[in-house]
C-alpha cells in the first residue's frame, strides 16, 4: 500500500436548499487501502458516497483521483464502481450475463468476456458451473459474490460499497465480512466502505473514518480510535464506555500515584468496562471507586455488570466469568484500574 493518496477530498461540501448535509471535508485515501466510513443515521455518509461515485454534484470543494479532478466527470466516465445494498443485479439473467454486463458495455468480444467472468467466479470462490445459473436461483450470499464479481469486471481504480451486507442475516454477514477482507488483500484494490455497523468496520478496514453531523470526527486505525478517541462522541460510538467529567474535580474517583496526573489536566476521563477489576479489602489501584451492583448480564466468557456510584452515576464493568461466586445485584464493592488503562479526552 503506497503513501501517495489515490483519492483526495479538498473542502468537499453538499447543501440541499437551507440544509448543509456535508460541511467542508478533507480526506486522503491511500492506494490499496480499505477505508470504512461509519456513523449514525443522518450523519451524511450516504450523501458522501453519492458524491464520490458521481450520483450527486458537490456544492463546493473538489474530488481528486490520482491527481486528476473527477467531481466534474460524469459517473459513467469515472474509473470507479459502486456495490449497492440492493446489489442491482438482473434477476432473470444468468450469473455469467450479470458479471459480463460491464464488459459488454465496453464492447469486449464474447470469448474474452466469458474468460474474464470465469476468472472472477474463481476469485469469488463460486463454482464454474454457476456461470449458467440464474440469479433468482442463487442464495443471498451467492448474489453478494456475483455483485462483487461484476464490480471487479469494471477493473475500477476504487470500489465503493454502500452498506452491502446490512440486509443479510448475522451468520452470513460475518462470513462475508471475512471474505471481503480477504478479497481486498488478494486484489490489492482500494475499498471505500460505508456502513452503520462499527463491528463491520473494525473487522475489515485498515482505517475508520467516523462521521458526525456532516463532518469527520476522527480518522484513524480501529485500535487507535478505540484506545484514544478524540471526543466523547467517538468514545461512546466505539462501544460501552465509562466517562468521568474531571472539570469539577474527580468526584466519585479516588486518584493515587500516576492517577493524580488526571486531577491536574481537566477533561473527560475514559475508562473501558474491561479495564476495571474488583479490588480486595487491602488492595489499592491508581484509580479506584466504590460501587453497588445494579444488574448482571452474561456475555459468553465474560460477565457485564451495571453499577451505581455514590453520586448516582451509572457505570459498566466487564469481568471474566471464572466461577459462580462473582458479585450479585445489591453487593457493594470497590473497583479499580491502572492509570495507563485510561484515556483523557481534553475537550470542553
Amino acid at each position: 500500500m503506497g503513501d501517495i493518496p489515490i483519492l483526495q477530498l479538498n473542502g468537499l461540501t453538499k447543501s440541499f436548499d437551507d440544509f448543509t448535509a456535508l460541511h467542508p471535508m478533507d480526506l486522503k485515501v491511500r492506494d490499496g487501502e480499505f477505508l470504512a466510513i461509519v456513523g449514525p443515521s443522518g450523519c451524511g455518509k450516504t450523501t458522501l458516497i453519492r458524491l464520490l461515485v458521481g450520483m450527486e454534484d458537490p456544492s463546493g470543494g473538489s474530488i481528486w483521483l490520482r491527481g486528476e479532478r473527477i467531481d466534474e466527470i460524469p459517473a459513467n466516465k469515472r474509473p470507479t464502481c459502486m456495490v449497492f445494498q440492493s446489489l442491482a443485479l438482473f434477476p432473470h439473467r444468468s450469473v455469467g450475463q450479470n458479471i459480463e454486463f460491464p464488459l459488454k458495455l465496453r464492447k469486449t468480444p464474447p470469448a474474452a468476456r466469458k474468460e474474464r467472468a470465469l476468472e472472477l467466479l474463481a476469485l469469488l470462490r463460486l463454482p464454474e458451473e454457476y456461470y449458467h445459473k440464474r440469479i433468482d436461483q442463487c442464495s443471498g450470499g451467492e448474489r453478494q459474490r456475483v455483485a462483487l464479481a461484476r464490480a471487479l469486471a469494471f477493473d475500477p481504480e476504487i470500489l465503493f460499497f454502500d452498506e452491502p451486507l446490512s440486509a443479510l442475516d448475522y451468520r452470513l454477514r460475518k462470513t462475508l465480512e471475512k471474505e471481503l477482507r480477504d478479497l481486498h488483500q488478494r486484489t490489492g484494490k482500494t475499498f471505500v466502505y460505508i456502513t452503520h455497523s462499527l463491528e463491520e468496520a473494525m473487522v475489515m478496514s485498515d482505517r475508520i473514518a467516523i462521521m458526525r453531523a456532516g463532518r469527520f470526527e476522527q480518522i484513524a486505525p480501529a485500535a487507535e480510535i478505540y484506545a484514544r478517541p478524540t471526543s466523547s462522541f467517538v468514545a461512546e460510538f466505539m462501544g460501552e464506555v465509562n466517562l468521568f467529567d474531571l472539570r469539577d474535580g474527580s468526584g466519585d474517583l479516588l486518584l493515587t500515584g500516576a492517577g493524580n496526573e488526571f486531577a491536574t489536566r481537566p477533561g473527560t476521563l475514559m475508562i473501558r468496562p474491561e479495564s476495571l477489576r474488583i479490588l480486595g479489602p487491602d488492595e489499592n489501584a491508581e484509580i479506584s471507586m466504590s460501587a453497588q451492583v445494579s444488574a448482571e448480564y452474561m456475555l459468553g466468557s465474560r460477565m457485564q455488570y451495571a453499577l451505581s456510584l455514590p453520586s448516582g452515576k451509572a457505570i459498566t464493568a466487564e469481568l471474566l466469568r471464572e466461577n459462580a461466586d462473582g458479585p450479585k445485584p445489591g453487593d457493594s464493592l470497590r473497583l479499580g484500574c491502572a492509570a495507563s488503562a485510561c484515556h483523557l479526552i481534553p475537550e470542553g
